[in-house]
């Protein structure tokens, strides 16, 4: 547990298709390896950056296990086996734990929103499994998870700590109480690590910039975070990770495959983001060369 929590940089991977739809394993292994060289901690496997949410579970659960048995060596693996299903997230959980991960993500019933009660006992439940961090992120769920619930769970011996997108005052009071932060705001990262306390950052940019956002943390530069703004802004103008995935594929990392409901953001915001990229050093981002592409470039599946 000490290993995770020492972590300050993790990647939110994404999960490359091929042109039928399927997992891309062999592309996924290459973007995990760029990870690897640039110094990450940790990998969440199959988070909402890696769409887990447009998989099966039999698709998820094999996701991370291959993650863990290929890379458990080098990296803290972070299954996401959260669900609104409290049975689901404990039958998850306890398989994640079965392959190798090193600890797992878990959010708050979200549709199937339930009272203070019901979300103490689903979260005990797949605490008793093994280490977790909670994940609080209320523009997605809908409900805040309240620091009073979160500070009573902390009396768990297997609570790491939280992924926060509530802001770094609420990342401050947690560390201030021993309870290890990650932000889930790139754009907030940098205040949160360095003014605020925060361990660190689990992180969509890293999957372009993983270098960069490696400096970030461990440096106390406000000009690369005021130079990374821009890209993290354009990494969200709409939601994510449809932006994301189209970077990605403009870079080559990924094949331009897209399960819907996800789609390529539009040539305007293309145009955008490249001229973002272009800015960087080609040793910056993940990828061969930068593309524009065509509207017709792009499959959905």
């Amino acid at each position: 547990m000490q290993r995770i929590k020492s972590a300050s940089l993790m990647t939110a991977i994404k999960t490359p298709y091929t042109s039928d739809g399927e997992m891309d394993i062999d592309t996924f292994d290459q973007l995990v390896e760029a990870q690897i060289a640039a110094g990450v901690e940790g990998l969440i496997i199959a988070g909402t950056t890696g769409e887990g949410h447009l998989m099966d579970w039999e698709e998820e659960l094999m996701l991370i296990a291959h993650a863990a048995q290929r890379f458990g060596d080098r990296l803290l693996i972070v299954g996401n086996t959260g669900s609104n299903n409290t049975r689901e997230a404990v039958r998850a959980t306890r398989f994640g734990f079965s392959v190798g991960m090193h600890a797992a993500l878990q959010i708050n019933p979200y549709y199937g929103k339930t009272s203070d009660r019901g979300l103490r006992e689903h979260f005990q439940r797949v605490l008793d499994l093994g280490p977790t961090i909670i994940y609080n992120v209320p523009g997605r769920t809908g409900q805040d998870l309240q620091p009073v619930l979160i500070e009573d769970l902390a009396q768990h011996p297997n609570l790491l700590g939280v992924k926060e997108c509530a802001g770094n005052e609420r990342m401050g009071h947690y560390e201030s109480k021993g309870i290890a932060c990650w932000s889930g705001n790139d754009d907030q990262c940098f205040e949160g690590r360095h003014r605020h306390g925060a361990h660190g950052v689990i992180s969509v940019i890293a999957n372009v910039v993983p270098g960069l956002m490696r400096k970030l943390m461990d440096t106390d530069d406000p000009s690369l975070n005021e130079c990374l703004q821009p890209l993290m802004a354009w990494l969200f103008h709409v939601p994510s990770p449809n932006a994301l995935n189209t970077l990605l594929a403009m870079t080559g990392a990924t094949q331009p495959v897209f399960r819907l409901p996800y789609v390529p953001v539009n040539k305007a915001a293309r145009e955008q983001g490249l001229a973002l990229l272009s800015g960087l050093n080609k040793s910056d981002w993940v990828g061969n060369e930068l593309n524009l592409m065509d509207d017709r470039d792009f499959t959905l599946v």
